[in-house]
């Protein structure tokens, strides 16, 4: 058979029956910020730490939506808080305070 290259990934299927949605629905009623974002990539693209370090708040978002909480909380632990983000939203969500919210609400369990 001849190798073209390619192969096959495993999948990165999400079922979402079984994930804990207790954790994302208070980060909601603390932070209704969360559900503003629709994911530009403004964040990511001004980051200072983005440079050094794999850091995004959308896709940090979208893995606490799928309940993959441990890679959520590792694409925020390299954020200086510097606020270039803040200031580049379109939303105008103050990210400073989202991601300060979901640190406290996704490490205190």
């Amino acid at each position: 058979m001849i190798d073209f290259g390619f192969g096959l990934s495993p999948s990165s299927r999400v079922n979402l029956d079984l994930r804990d949605k207790e954790l994302f629905s208070k980060l909601i009623e603390t932070e209704s910020d969360a559900l503003k974002c629709m994911a530009c990539g403004s964040c990511t693209a001004s980051c200072s730490a983005g440079v050094f370090e794999e850091t995004s708040l959308r896709s940090a978002l979208l893995n606490l939506q799928n309940g993959n909480k441990e890679k959520a909380l590792n694409l925020l632990s390299h954020c200086m808080f510097c606020g270039k983000c803040t200031m580049v939203c379109p939303r105008g969500i103050n990210t400073r305070h989202l991601i300060l919210s979901i640190n406290k609400i996704y490490q205190a369990r």
